[in-house]
């Protein structure tokens, strides 16, 4: 009797553990532009070797360019309720169990067609430290370098990068590294 007891016990445990993780996480995911051309972009959940991931259902909450949207995937796409008018830096993060996971995008429009661009966050530190370096190496340069740097700055603030999305990615980009 005690067998039996030990037996149901045991299968309803492993059944309500398996429940429980039917949540898949999301570690990683693309953007593209959705399906319908309509000025949409569409997250897929893909694996490390960016090949999508088909299983993914759900409900899910992304942080888009500081806005935390829940977003439905199915078969492993959503699409982002949000239009785009015109050309913009878009930041997208998701958090999980196993961190932090984002990618800073510079979303194209062209005749109705939006081409999404993946920006490194080592970019972002890399320009700005080259043109301080030249300002420093070329004291003739510090004029131009700081005209080019204002100009960095109004094309980022003008397309939708504030400076905290701005110092966020740079942030989230080096603890990704370590």
């Amino acid at each position: 009797m005690k067998q039996i007891y030990l037996l149901t016990f045991l299968s309803i445990w492993c059944i309500s553990s398996h429940a429980q993780n039917s949540k898949t996480n999301i570690n990683n995911f693309l953007v593209k532009e959705s399906l319908l051309k309509n000025s949409k972009l569409a997250i897929i959940a893909a694996d490390s070797a960016e090949n999508p991931i088909e299983q993914i259902n759900g409900i899910y909450t992304f942080t888009v360019s500081g806005f935390s949207q829940t977003l439905t995937f199915n078969d492993g796409v959503a699409v982002l309720p949000m239009k785009l008018d015109k050309s913009a830096f878009v930041y997208i993060k998701h958090e999980n169990d196993q961190g932090t996971h984002s990618k800073l995008l510079y979303v194209y429009k062209k005749d109705g067609t939006l081409s999404p661009y993946a920006i490194s966050s080592m970019w972002l530190v890399l320009f700005p430290a080259a043109i301080i370096l030249l300002a420093f190496t070329f004291r003739k340069f510090i004029i131009a370098a700081v005209v080019i740097m204002l100009v960095f700055i109004y094309f980022n603030h003008s397309n939708g990068l504030n400076l905290s999305t701005f110092f966020e990615t740079i942030f989230d980009g080096l603890k990704n590294l370590f």
